[in-house]
């Protein structure tokens, strides 16, 4: 039997193939599954029989996503684990049929490496921080504004009242530059700021209707200016290359 075994191929519940390599008795089984990662392991025959033989490298989340072979579990103490679940919204906004119509994740992709989850959770041991309890969102575009790819050298995680500063609102969006809107009742361009954190807008001008361009700026030395201060506020708080990209961050009449 034991020879008769050994080579064959089998499949388990996912559609994973696995080959024999090694039968020594039915609780002890080496098999190596067939795809390009080639992972092997212990099995018994049992749960060759039942199907019931995980593949960590089984795309299982948008057909690209999965668990990778380590110490980093979607749960603890049957609790899902924050770093998964910020994973999953991570592929989710690249990937997930619900939220394609969203322009903010147009053409945004995940770099290979964190297909692996294993990769992905090592990464935010390294760069999670504590803020009193503040929520901590991973992003991909203040350190490079304009990225479309969430990577390792282009992610942070932001404290959410920095995010939602930066956060971009194009569905609301008129045919003004962002910040500046046409009053009918005083007939003028007015420029007014939200600020995200106290919820409150601030009318910070008024311009003539043929004064576009000088009601954006107006915007822009604003907004920056609050950024500018919102960072001095985190400064000891956030890591330092967020620090400086808050500084330098440059408002533009596209955003």
């Amino acid at each position: 039997m034991t020879v008769e075994r050994e080579n064959n191929i089998y499949t388990n519940r996912q559609g994973s193939e696995f080959i024999i390599i090694k039968y020594t008795n039915t609780r002890n089984i080496r098999i190596k599954f067939l795809d390009k990662f080639g992972y092997e392991k212990n099995v018994k025959w049992d749960h060759i029989k039942k199907g019931s033989i995980k593949n960590p490298y089984f795309p299982y989340v948008f057909n690209i996503g999965y668990m990778g072979n380590g110490r980093h579990k979607s749960k603890i103490n049957g609790k899902t684990n924050l770093f998964y679940s910020k994973w999953i919204n991570m592929l989710n906004r690249c990937h997930g049929d619900k939220i394609k119509n969203n322009t903010s994740y147009t053409d945004c992709t995940v770099c290979e490496e964190w297909y692996n989850y294993q990769n992905f959770a090592k990464w935010c041991e390294e760069n999670y921080y504590n803020i009193d309890g503040e929520q901590l969102e991973l992003d991909k575009d203040i350190l490079y504004k304009g990225n479309k790819i969430y990577s390792p050298e282009t992610c942070v995680f932001v404290p959410h009242n920095i995010n939602s500063i930066l956060v971009k609102c194009n569905t609301k969006r008129g045919k003004y530059p962002i910040g500046v809107h046409y009053d009918s009742k005083i007939n003028k361009l007015k420029v007014q700021y939200m600020n995200q954190i106290t919820n409150k807008r601030v009318c910070i001008g008024t311009f003539e209707i043929n004064e576009e361009k000088k009601a954006f700026n107006c915007y822009k030395t604003y907004k920056e200016a609050h950024i500018k201060e919102v960072a001095n506020k985190y400064k000891n708080k956030i890591p330092n290359n967020l620090y400086q990209a808050l500084l330098n961050y440059e408002v533009e009449i596209i955003d």
